[in-house]
């Protein structure tokens, strides 16, 4: 079976309405699924846009039959409470439609709160805690906690059947391994061959089930220059490595720190190229790595031109030339239409 190829809606970038309108369009283009962003503030101030992913997720799922996720950070500006209700409905509503990528967040999104941005450490052990209580509360308990994350005899009273499947978001080998012991699959973003070939074996070398995705941050532009210009318009501030891009505290933060990014410099995080064939070529690579699910970012902001051209030209290549997927769809971040009845950070993915 080929991976299950997908539609990345980045909410930091465009207005929701027009996201809605994309992601429709890539399901009539012969898109598998969709996953998108959940921030509260964008990488840069051109980006301009953050709307608000669960309201949108809830237009979107009603009005496609594709399966969607989102990645989301439980722990400072969402309570975990909140994450299991919001997932509840969702799943509810959706039956075997959703999924949710759960990750220690970014500081541009989180320090809305007031609270201080913890370490690495803290962030990490507290999504542990989230994990935890969201699971009981999607199980049906009422749940109590008391730790890095309070809650006080919280229940969800509406409950998803089949439960939606809790994904890690990994950018690094320690955190995909890590991961392992808690996640129903694993989602992370291109990046160099060996890296992601590395990051794949640590997670299922732990003991890591369910599907295995990438999201693959992309531009396709009527030429060279252009797709690169455009790349490096929207997706400069993008280049940063952990843990400064954890760290810096909003879209201005990250325009200075990147003001020096140069065009060639992006395609270090974005596939860039005006060739629809080299696209494909480079999605097949990238399944070969045993990728289950791939899902496409274009990072320019012009969206018709892409979902048409890649639904014609590159996704039915990709189909035919990739190895069959690893992970049957079951329990995951599989799709809609092509394993509907099967059992999930840009953006970047919250690792």
């Amino acid at each position: 079976m080929a991976p299950v190829l997908g539609f990345h809606a980045s909410h930091e970038q465009l207005h929701p309405s027009v996201l809605l309108r994309a992601v429709q369009r890539a399901e009539r283009a012969g898109f598998d699924a969709a996953m998108c962003s959940d921030h509260l503030a964008p990488w840069n101030t051109r980006q301009a846009h953050s709307g608000f992913a669960w309201a949108w997720l809830g237009a979107a799922l009603a009005t496609t039959d594709l399966r969607f996720g989102v990645v989301n950070a439980p722990g400072q500006r969402y309570h975990p409470a909140i994450i299991a209700q919001a997932i509840g409905t969702l799943g509810a509503m959706f039956p075997g439609r959703f999924w949710a990528a759960l990750g220690s967040g970014e500081n541009m999104n989180e320090h809305v709160t007031g609270e201080q941005w913890p370490p690495k450490d803290v962030r990490d052990a507290r999504l542990r805690e989230c994990v935890d209580v969201i699971r009981r509360l999607l199980a049906g308990e009422e749940v109590s906690h008391d730790g890095l994350v309070t809650v006080d005899r919280a229940r969800v009273w509406t409950l998803p059947d089949p439960v939606p499947a809790l994904v890690a978001p990994a950018v690094t080998v320690a955190t995909a391994e890590r991961a392992a012991e808690w996640a129903d699959g694993l989602v992370t973003i291109n990046q160099p061959i060996e890296v992601l070939t590395d990051l794949v074996a640590a997670y299922r070398g732990a003991g890591g089930r369910g599907p295995v995705a990438l999201q693959v941050h992309l531009q396709w532009g009527p030429d060279e220059d252009t797709a690169l210009r455009v790349a490096h318009e929207q997706w400069g501030s993008n280049v940063l490595q952990p843990p400064l891009c954890w760290d810096l505290d909003g879209p201005e933060a990250f325009e200075q720190a990147t003001a020096f990014v140069r065009p060639e410099d992006v395609r270090k995080g974005v596939v860039i190229s005006a060739d629809l064939d080299e696209h494909a070529d480079q999605l097949v690579e990238y399944a070969s790595l045993g990728f289950d699910e791939i899902y496409l970012h274009h990072v320019g902001p012009e969206l018709d031109a892409f979902v048409d051209a890649f639904g014609e030209r590159v996704l039915p290549r990709v189909r035919e030339e990739a190895p069959s997927a690893g992970v049957p769809a079951t329990g995951g971040p599989t799709t809609g239409r092509t394993a509907i009845d099967a059992e999930q950070a840009g953006t970047q993915v919250r690792a």
